[in-house]
């Protein structure tokens, strides 16, 4: 190739790029200048495009799970509400409208009486007349309120609107409303919601409803908004899935017997508040657990979680603590004598006084017996002046004084001052004052695992308050019981304590002498502490308390009782806190809880448990009729009645086993057939 062919070849190449380089600046510039118009010209339209997609996108929600009491009874459900409304923009017969609107109005009436039947007419004919003056609005309010779904499915049967949706307009959106079907009882453990999500996107408010908020929840579906039959529909894109069931450990009937129980007491004493809480030795499971607090109309209510969250000094029952420490370090021995001279000592390098009713020698065993003050601080001073870090660490032996992290969110823990613990001062008063329950503080559900693990053979238990979560009515975790500490002391100790804290109830000169039954043998310790505010003693304010376990020889229940600020009477753990646990021990006995003892009749002389709105309840439902009604409402309306609902099929329900009206007997399973 010549010099001159090669020249020419060249330039026509670099003419090629040249065109090619062109195009693609010329192609950019178009991008460019029609992103620009896009975004300046047209971006307010498609803006308002892309956020209608978005709008149209809607989240469908999930049902939130139950939560079952352990024999499977309900104690937090989903409740379906209904708000009618009626779409005057449908093909209604205004002729027929009127024909019927008195008799409509008059059955309207009957279902809701607090409305006359003129209110109805006039209500309904108002919608009516607004459709003919022009307004385009498809949602006029039928109800000012919510309804239940038998309230609803009655709406529909009446006149005129049981012609049908499309020739009436009648319609309804459907809500959830989380209910308790036993009302108060354990309400604060089993908790309550808010009624949306959070931004944090919780719903679940307090107690189990928190903690096992993620689980109860489930998962939201997706569903698209399109207008159909002239109204706007939700399509279902993705089903939601349904939050988990939970199965506490709580027992109906036990947990009745306790807050009637301790109800009763807080009325005669006219006290603040008061707290009951029965544990299943063996596992830790809470099988009761009631907070009572005074309300602003002066009636009791569970108002707040006391016994996981009221950080108070336990007063006289952490002598018990006290005296098994001492007894297991070898540093007391049950018959060591203390003396409690005159009733009044004054703590050695300090100005603090310690008064007692009993006076001169007593041994070490009756220092509990008695509850006395001097005693037991008398001896843990002498045993420990000199080494209080041994009496100290002995206590975090047992395993009890860390957060046990229960499963009540905002749950306390105790509060128990080592001598090195630079961030709190060791005075001369701190060791004897904390042997007898003070400088120390703790929630009473602490306490109680302490006595809990004194009825299991030594061995500390965590707190229970959940058995199961289910899917499905299908067991997916069985939670087991978690051991703290396998033995907090020795069987040597362990029998010792015990015989102490039974002579405490059944010696004739026992502090907690109100509690002997003789049915069976109670064992505990009674308390007493002042109450304290901004860290100073309220002047008259006091608690009382009583802890133990029964039957003594072969424990199965643990408990503990806490009544503060009582007005009438003085207070006193053992005529006040052990009247009511014997109360509830014996009324658990003769229901045939304790399955090594016979059951025992009932005292027909006993005064009765006051009547409650939920006996009621229960006493006046029959069967209900859930024929025509769609599997989730038909279930919702036989497990709130007290069934155990079996679904079979698609569709409604077409026939039920147990006919309707029928007497309910609770926990019977029923099986509904679906077509």
């Amino acid at each position: 190739m010549t010099a001159e062919e090669k020249e020419y070849k060249s330039s026509q190449i670099i003419v090629r790029y040249a065109v090619v380089a062109t195009f693609v600046i010329l192609f950019a510039c178009a991008v460019i200048v029609k992103a620009s118009y896009i975004s300046l010209v047209e971006g307010e339209a498609w803006r308002a495009l892309g956020e209608k997609q978005v709008r149209d996108s809607v989240l469908i929600p999930a049902v939130r799970g139950k939560i079952y009491a352990s024999n499977g009874e309900l104690m937090a459900i989903s409740e379906p509400q209904y708000r009618p409304y009626i779409d005057f923009w449908v093909k209604i017969n205004e002729d027929t409208l009127k024909k019927y609107i008195k008799p409509l109005s008059i059955e309207l009436n009957k279902l809701f009486p607090d409305k006359s039947p003129n209110y109805y007419e006039k209500h309904i004919m108002k919608g009516w007349n607004l459709r003919k003056k022009g307004d385009k609005s498809r949602e006029y309010r039928l109800l000012t309120h919510n309804i239940n779904y038998s309230q609803w499915k009655a709406i529909r049967q009446m006149p005129y609107f049981n012609k049908g949706k499309n020739r009436t307009g009648l319609y309804a959106k459907e809500f959830k409303k989380r209910t308790n079907p036993y009302e108060t009882l354990a309400l604060r453990t089993i908790g309550s919601i808010y009624g949306e999500a959070r931004s944090d996107g919780k719903v679940g408010k307090n107690g189990l409803e928190l903690f096992y908020d993620s689980l109860l929840q489930g998962t939201p579906g997706l569903g698209k908004r399109r207008p159909v039959d002239g109204r706007v529909t939700t399509l279902i894109e993705k089903q939601p899935v349904n939050g988990k069931d939970i199965v506490s450990t709580i027992d109906i009937q036990i947990q009745d017997i306790t807050e009637t129980a301790l109800l009763r007491k807080l009325h005669e004493l006219d006290a603040e508040s008061g707290t009951a809480v029965v544990m299943e030795a063996a596992t830790g499971e809470v099988k009761a657990i009631t907070n009572m607090g005074r309300l602003a109309n002066g009636s009791w209510g569970e108002v707040q979680n006391f016994a996981v969250n009221d950080q108070s000094e336990p007063g006289s029952t952490f002598k018990a603590v006290s005296m098994m420490v001492a007894l297991e370090q070898g540093t007391i021995k049950p018959t060591d004598l203390v003396d409690l001279g005159d009733g009044k000592w004054t703590i050695p390098g300090t100005n603090d006084e310690i008064y007692d009713v009993h006076k001169q020698w007593i041994t070490a065993e009756k220092t509990i017996r008695y509850s006395s003050n001097i005693g037991i601080a008398k001896l843990i001073l002498q045993a420990y002046s000199k080494k209080p870090s041994q009496f100290v660490e002995g206590i975090y032996g047992i395993g009890f004084h860390r957060d046990m992290n229960l499963e009540i969110p905002g749950a306390g823990a105790p509060v128990i001052h080592h001598p090195k613990d630079k961030d709190h001062y060791w005075s001369n008063s701190t060791l004897p004052t904390m042997s007898y329950g003070y400088a120390t503080v703790m929630p009473p559900i602490y306490t109680l695992a302490f006595f809990n693990a004194l009825a299991n053979d030594g061995k500390l238990m965590k707190p229970m308050f959940v058995r199961e979560i289910r899917e499905r009515e299908r067991t997916i975790e069985r939670k087991a019981p978690t051991v703290i500490n396998e033995k907090i002391c020795s069987d040597r100790t362990l029998k010792q304590i015990r015989m102490m804290l039974d002579s405490v109830v059944n010696a004739h000169d026992g502090t907690g002498r109100d509690v002997h039954s003789n049915k069976f043998s109670i064992s505990g310790k009674t308390g007493t502490a002042r109450l304290a505010e901004n860290g100073h003693y309220v002047p008259g304010e006091h608690q009382a308390s009583f802890c133990g376990y029964f039957p003594s020889d072969k424990p199965q229940y643990s408990m503990i009782v806490v009544i503060r600020k009582p007005k009438n009477g003085s207070a006193m753990g053992g005529r006040m806190c052990g009247t009511v646990f014997k109360a509830i021990a014996e009324e658990i006995y003769a229901h045939n809880r304790l399955n090594s003892n016979p059951p025992l009749p009932v005292n027909k002389a006993k005064k009765a448990p006051r009547p409650t709105k939920r006996d009621a309840i229960a006493n006046a439902k029959r069967v209900p009729n859930v024929l025509g009604m769609g599997a989730r409402d038909a279930v919702f309306s036989m497990e709130s009645a007290g069934l155990q609902a079996v679904v079979m099929g698609k569709g409604t329900v077409a026939s039920q086993s147990i006919p309707a009206g029928s007497r309910i007997v609770r926990g019977e399973r029923v099986n509904l057939q679906l077509e």
